[in-house]
């Protein structure tokens, strides 16, 4: 029995025994599974179970995702290889407990017309690298604490639940850290969308401020309230009182310097749009 992955186009011939294996493989699952699911329902031997979806996927009856997890192959595929997964049904096989979040969540929620490729994943879930290409899509991973996980909704793909980040969640995610949210200019234009749209909840956004604890979100957030001239001075107000000591860096994604804003306690590397939409 072969042990390499090999990219069959066209799937081989199987044993009879095989086959019903196979089948029986088929009609029992149809998310992406491990070899530990493989066993439950084959009744087999996890050593056997290792080698004979192995075995399978070198002849190109399932595709195999990454080391350990496999998706199962329709009868009449031409090209196994090709066969790719949802990649938020991938996300939460792979890397649960977690959430999808960031400009991956601004997309889902509608806060943003621009399309981004690669997957933003909030994990408690150990892992080494922080960006993982798996089936042609890249991950970019954010390791938190497990009780972090919180502000989450339960969307459906398929027969797979997958948490995504709420839209406040998402916005104090990219406030806090605005590599995930395209730099300041595209987060600058989500606060817009958040304010100005059906979700925008003010106490809900105070209380995962405070939950998050990340003083420098109330300096980002205040500054760009204030900038867009959107009339919230509540919120305003709120982020002036929580400002930390010290200056932050506006903008941590460009290398520009830029000036000193007392106010704020922020060093302002980019320039925001001023104008406001509603005036």
């Amino acid at each position: 029995m072969q042990d390499e992955y090999i990219n069959s186009k066209i799937p081989g011939g199987i044993s009879k025994d095989n086959r019903r294996l196979l089948d029986l493989l088929n009609r029992k699952q149809k998310e992406p599974f491990k070899i530990s699911d493989a066993v439950e329902i084959l009744g087999i031997s996890y050593h056997k179970a290792s080698r004979l979806l192995a075995y399978w996927a070198s002849r190109g009856w399932l595709t195999r995702v990454r080391k350990g997890l496999y998706i199962t192959v329709p009868l009449g595929t031409i090209s196994p290889a090709e066969r790719k997964e949802d990649p938020w049904i991938i996300t939460a096989q792979i890397f649960e407990p977690c959430y999808i979040g960031g400009w991956s969540a601004c997309e889902h929620w509608g806060l943003t017309e621009q399309i981004f490729k690669d997957i933003v994943v909030f994990t408690s879930h150990i892992v080494r690298k922080r960006k993982i290409p798996i089936q042609n899509t890249l991950y970019i991973i954010k390791v938190v604490q497990k009780e972090k996980l919180f502000g989450t909704n339960i969307v459906w793909r398929q027969q797979t639940k997958v948490r995504v980040s709420d839209p406040t969640r998402t916005l104090i995610d990219i406030l806090d850290d605005p590599s995930i949210g395209g730099g300041m200019r595209h987060i600058a234009e989500v606060v817009r969308q958040y304010f100005e749209g059906e979700y925008r909840d003010e106490a809900k956004l105070l209380e995962y401020m405070k939950r998050l604890n990340n003083r420098t979100i109330y300096k980002r957030l205040g500054y760009v309230i204030e900038t867009l001239n959107l009339k919230f001075p509540h919120i305003i107000e709120t982020c002036r009182l929580n400002l930390s000591k010290g200056y932050s860096t506006f903008d941590p994604t460009v290398s520009a310097k830029g000036r000193f804003l007392r106010r704020w306690n922020l060093r302002v590397n980019v320039t925001i749009e001023l104008e406001n939409r509603n005036q």
